[in-house]
């Protein structure tokens, strides 16, 4: 069975770093594209970056520039560096995966491109 565990988040002040990880399990997931999303409270969940199984990376507008998205598929574990955090990165930040391999597309910036989700984990910047 395919688990998703996030950890790192906590309460940083704005213009603080955090570096949150994703542990896998269930299978290898070196061949499929993973992604980092997050939610605000009474916002709908939103993309946050998205790592393809060949090491491209794409990240929304808002956090292009600030966060890193990597993977360690020895580990099988995706990271997501947080630099310059902003009150607005407050969120719970989840990590996902399909079910399936594929070519990477635009679609892997899409929730319902994905399968399995972690618990989550809270980010909590403040000012």
């Amino acid at each position: 069975q395919v688990q998703l565990v996030e950890s790192g988040g906590g309460l940083v002040q704005a213009g603080g770093s955090l570096r949150l990880s994703c542990a896998a399990s269930g299978r290898p997931f070196s061949s499929y594209h993973m992604g980092w999303f997050r939610q605000a409270p009474g916002k709908v969940r939103e993309f946050v970056a998205t790592i393809w199984s060949g090491g491209s990376t794409y990240y929304a507008t808002s956090v292009k520039g600030r966060f890193t998205i990597s993977r360690d598929n020895a580990k099988n574990t995706i990271y997501l560096q947080m630099n310059s955090l902003k009150p607005e990165d407050t969120a719970v930040y989840y990590c996902a995966a399909p079910s399936r391999t594929g070519l990477g597309t635009i679609a892997t910036m899409r929730a319902d491109y994905y399968t399995y989700w972690g618990q989550g984990t809270q980010v909590t910047v403040s000012s």
